[in-house]
């Protein structure tokens, strides 16, 4: 069977839950999407939804059993690469036997895939239709990838009976060796940067280094922001005999979820470098691997293996998604949070979706409720913003904390306190009042406002789960948090998995608002703000170095908007709105021409 994609676009990961099932929705029609594996509870009890509803055998894990949290992992990535295979044998048989069914298929395809060529050869060919048409499909289609998600910060140290457990049951570990312990031949996606603990414990399985025949179950995809980590981290496994086999790029601002600001380097800028330079991670890594196998004793590969480039956040159109197939040679592009609106593909409760659908642009913020003190983008209107608000009018600030995953401040315990917990923020706010005597008004409620804003995201990020599946939600009431990406404002229609698919091929369009910005203005506009935002931010101390770092962020943009007014006279794509994007352009150089970075007094 070929293992060519179907599609050229996936799924990524968004939330804990969101994407929980997607490989369940969409994985017959060739779509690969992201499950995250850092939660097992609702991994536990997602497969026992799905155990009752198809009438399945596996088994529940309960946390008495030693390395639960792994063996649930294992057990559901099990489970959903069982059904997926049934969906897919079922899916195969239907559009072998029913004309309609192959044609509402093929109508989902990108316009320039061989395959759908040779599928409508074939049904032109009437004497072909029945076992050929059977035999192309069998051989020919392949359901997509269920890969998963593991963020290498959330790899807390865990405890039994006040001891520190070893290492491998930290909470990544432990997701890490669910995956590699699971049946799936598919790929983890390790973001949020580099943990090189949890890369090391990778060489503890067998899966993820090459076979007799150069095959590797287990494949490596790096969420990465720029190409000089690219380059470290890639390298750094390689010397373990470790391959990646993607390096997914991600718009440091124009994404969902948490929101890893580069040092103001563009998306188009860096994509462009590693178009250039994507060689040189291919060699470089090859040599060290080859070496690192021969001395671990390990089956070697005499070629490099297959390295892919992919790109996710902020696109929105089809000409934007075949501008990024075209110039940068990407093998795949990241189409995250407007499939939020498509119930078929992902988890979300209907207020929820309600919410997205009616919600505008300014409704969308980078705010500041991670407990792991990073940017994360959301909604306003929220049912957690709401609760939190009603609590806070009572004076109850905090959560129980009942998962502890983002446990991971050890300011007051050695096992780690979250920081929008109750505990963590009783004693912040007490500190805080023995204070207040000492401190203006202003900011008192600044430093109150600090340690309030904390959410927490263990709960509010699978509730919607939940609530669409009519799971029982126990503990305290926490409602829904969401983490859409910015553009998702631009689009306010409900729609089917198809409707969404033909709109990213450009067989439809399902955008409403014509006053939508390129997605390269749009991340550019974010820069700008975000520079402006913390060159205005009193808690920051402007010394030498902070100096140096916003030149070095402004002139970086600066280069940005040079390399974009160049591409884009240059290309043949975005003809239809040049002009509006070349004044664009000028306005942001002239806006950041005036813009003064402050210096530190002498």
């Amino acid at each position: 069977m070929t293992t060519k994609p179907l599609h050229n676009f996936h799924i990524p990961v968004m939330g804990l839950a969101y994407t929980i099932d997607s490989p369940i929705r969409v994985a017959q029609y060739g779509i690969s999407s992201v499950i995250s594996i850092i939660d097992d509870e609702i991994l536990e009890k997602m497969k026992n939804f799905y155990n009752q509803k198809f009438n399945l055998n596996y088994l529940g894990i309960s946390t008495k059993t030693e390395d639960y949290r792994a063996k649930r992992i294992t057990a559901y990535l099990d489970m959903v690469d069982d059904i997926v295979n049934e969906k897919f044998e079922s899916f195969k048989q239907e559009i072998s036997k029913n004309k309609e069914a192959l044609k509402d298929f093929m109508a989902m395809l990108p316009n320039t895939s061989d395959l759908k060529n040779n599928l409508q050869h074939l049904i032109s060919q009437k004497e072909s239709w029945g076992e050929s048409i059977k035999n192309f499909i069998e051989t020919n289609l392949a359901p997509g990838n269920i890969d998963v998600n593991i963020m290498t910060k959330v790899d807390k140290d865990n405890y039994k009976k006040n001891e520190q457990l070893p290492v491998m049951y930290n909470d990544a570990h432990a997701s890490l060796r669910g995956f590699a312990n699971s049946k799936l031949s598919s790929s983890m996606v390790l973001s949020a940067g580099m943990n090189p603990r949890l890369y090391s414990y990778m060489e503890e399985f067998e899966d993820f280094f090459p076979d007799e025949n150069g095959i590797l179950k287990k494949k490596i995809i790096l969420k990465v922001s720029d190409f000089r980590s690219a380059m470290i981290q890639g390298n750094f496994l390689a010397k373990k005999g470790l391959w990646v086999s993607e390096y997914r790029i991600e718009s440091g601002l124009n994404c969902g979820g948490h929101a890893f600001a580069t040092e103001g380097m563009l998306l188009g800028p860096i994509m462009d470098e590693f178009r250039q330079k994507k060689d040189d991670l291919i060699q470089s890594a090859h040599s060290l691997m080859v070496n690192a196998l021969e001395q671990k004793g390990k089956f070697s590969v005499s070629q490099p293996l297959e390295m892919k480039i992919t790109v996710q956040g902020g696109v929105g159109t089809s000409e934007e998604h075949d501008f990024l197939l075209a110039t940068y040679n990407v093998d795949s592009i990241g189409w995250g949070s407007p499939f939020l609106l498509v119930p078929e593909a992902t988890s979300v409760d209907h207020e929820t979706r309600k919410l997205l659908l009616q919600s505008k642009e300014q409704d969308f913020y980078l705010s500041k409720i991670s407990p792991l003190g990073v940017p994360f983008n959301t909604i306003k209107g929220t049912s957690n913003e709401l609760l939190k608000q009603q609590k806070a009018a009572n004076g109850r600030y905090g959560s129980s904390c009942p998962k502890k995953l983002l446990a991971l401040s050890k300011e007051y315990s050695p096992e780690g306190t979250c920081t929008a917990s109750k505990k963590y923020q009783d004693i912040k706010l007490n500190e805080l009042n023995s204070q207040k005597e000492t401190i203006s008004v202003e900011e008192f409620e600044k430093r109150q406002s600090e340690i309030t804003d904390k959410a927490c995201l263990c709960v509010g990020l699978v509730n919607s789960a939940y609530m669409e599946q009519g799971i029982e939600i126990k503990g305290e009431k926490q409602g829904v948090v969401i983490c859409p990406g910015p553009n998702i404002a631009f689009f306010d229609k409900e729609v089917s998995l198809s409707e969404m698919v033909k709109h990213i091929y450009g067989n439809t369009n399902i955008l409403s608002d014509n006053e939508r910005p390129n997605m390269f203005i749009n991340e550019l506009k974010m820069y700008v703000d975000y520079l402006k935002k913390e060159i205005k931010d009193p808690s920051i101390q402007v010394t030498t170095s902070q100096t140096k770092k916003w030149n070095t962020f402004k002139k970086n943009i600066l280069e940005g908007i040079e390399y974009y007014h160049q591409l884009f006279n240059t290309s043949t794509f975005f003809r239809q709105g040049l002009q509006t994007i070349n004044l664009q352009l000028q306005e942001y150089k002239l806006m950041l021409n005036t813009l003064e970075i402050p210096y530190a007094k002498q």
